[in-house]
């Protein structure tokens, strides 16, 4: 559903707009209902739309709550989410404690993930990307094996 990356930008107040063609497919596919929440691993957001985002709930909630790591995954990812609806103009306004976690300011970058759009901070992305083609992309292609049968 979502590829691609994009710049966005956040105003004073904290709304994103988010690219036409996100946009679309947004409505198309939740009628502009949207769950915002945290990434774990990283210091960005995650966009679904509502129907996406129910069948990652329904995952999250049928995990054990004895597991201490199950436990730990819905804490954060399902209290984190938010439920927001794009504007007329197709922004969404962002909580500002999410904003915080991903240290959003004024530029961000915004990357189709499928179901989902990861919502980062410009700085924060532009270190991470450094990062990973300095370090990880070496061993992507060093261990040909993981990947066989995809062709890029």
């Amino acid at each position: 559903m979502f590829r691609g990356i994009n710049n966005a930008t956040l105003d004073n107040k904290g709304r994103m707009a988010l690219p036409s063609r996100s946009r679309e497919m947004v409505l198309l596919a939740s009628h502009g209902k949207i769950v915002v929440t945290i990434d774990m691993r990283e210091r960005c957001l995650l966009l679904y739309p509502l129907p996406e985002w129910e069948v990652v709930q329904r995952k999250l909630e049928s995990l054990s709550n004895v597991n201490p790591q199950a436990r730990l995954l819905q804490r954060l990812l399902i209290g984190h989410a938010t439920d927001l609806e794009l504007d007329s103009n197709g922004r969404i306004l962002l909580p500002t404690l999410l904003r915080d976690y991903a240290n959003l300011k004024k530029k961000l970058v915004l990357l189709g993930q499928g179901n989902k759009i990861e919502i980062w901070s410009d700085d924060i992305w532009r270190e991470r990307m450094e990062s990973w083609l300095d370090r990880d992309t070496k061993g992507l292609l060093d261990n040909g094996d993981a990947f066989t049968g995809l062709s890029v």
